[in-house]
């Protein structure tokens, strides 16, 4: 008697999937990562050389076969700062002051410009905010002699008041637009709405208007603190004393000489002025890009 055993039926095998190839970046892709390796280190080769040339001795600095990276580190030139005689001190504080009075000041004058050109119905509305928008196609040299005169008559010269009323007379203008911007993105209900509840016009804006527009108020701030922090020209016709010259200007009259330019001190000087700015930005770069995205989208 003979027993046949029967297989098992065979289970189908999976079909393998197929491999995939490796991607590879297109030439394309290729040119423009190496375009943009290409911008930044053309960008960011004059802050290497400001650090490379504040660590460097003075002979080195001033020689006439430049280094690409200091032969003999030093720290003396950041020293200097602090025990030679140049008043760096004295122009990093006043320099924090101006920029931030200047600031404070115009964001003030902005908002409430803005909220005019925005919910004004007055006739010559749309004539005035174009004349001061049209007041920023003028350039600082053309209005540096009239506020010269200005401020002359005015006894002003010299003097933190006249320096921070240069800075917010030109910081205004662009001000006051961008607050524009973000007030027209507001619906004008929730205003009607508080208006229902008993709130007049100035508790309607502070109480209701400006904390929806947050991150306008930080993103124009921010513009007027980083151009009166760098304005040059200003203080240099303005202030005629060292007690209150700001740091570009202190700067540029402390190292350059007449036969003698001390590139070392410079440079470490100007790194130092740049370090709160560049902190600052990436401190609050997320609400400067969202807020003048929104003042971009609520404008259009």
């Amino acid at each position: 008697m003979s027993v046949t055993l029967e297989k098992p039926p065979e289970t189908p095998e999976a079909p393998s999937r197929p491999k995939q190839p490796a991607r590879r970046l297109s030439m394309g892709k290729v040119a423009v990562i190496v375009l943009i390796a290409l911008f930044a280190g053309w960008t960011l080769l004059p802050l290497y050389w400001m650090v490379a040339t504040s660590l460097k001795s003075p002979l080195e600095a001033t020689n006439l076969d430049p280094t690409l990276w200091p032969h003999s580190f030093t720290a003396e030139n950041y020293q200097g700062l602090f025990t030679s005689s140049v008043p760096f001190g004295s122009y990093f504080v006043n320099s924090v002051f101006t920029a931030l009075v200047a600031a404070v000041v115009a964001v003030l004058l902005s908002t409430l410009a803005g909220y005019s050109f925005s919910r004004g119905g007055f006739r010559l509305n749309g004539v005035t905010s174009i004349t001061v928008l049209a007041t920023q196609m003028l350039p600082l040299v053309v209005l540096i002699g009239p506020l010269y005169l200005l401020l002359l008559k005015a006894d002003l010269l010299n003097t933190y008041f006249g320096l921070i009323l240069g800075y917010t007379s030109f910081a205004i203008p662009f001000g006051a637009w961008m607050m524009k911007g973000f007030f027209d993105g507001i619906p004008r209900e929730i205003e009607e709405a508080a208006r229902v509840d008993g709130y007049r016009r100035f508790g309607i804006l502070f109480r209701v208007v400006v904390p929806m527009s947050i991150p306008g108020l930080v993103t124009t701030g921010v513009f007027v603190f980083m151009n009166t922090w760098n304005n040059l020209l200003y203080p240099l016709t303005l202030i005629s004393t060292n007690e209150r010259q700001t740091l570009p200007a202190g700067l540029m009259q402390s190292f350059s000489g007449t036969f003698k330019t001390d590139w070392g001190g410079m440079m470490a000087a100007a790194l130092l002025t740049s370090l709160p700015l560049i902190i600052a930005f990436f401190a609050i770069q997320r609400s400067m890009v969202r807020g003048m995205t929104a003042g971009a989208l609520a404008g259009t």
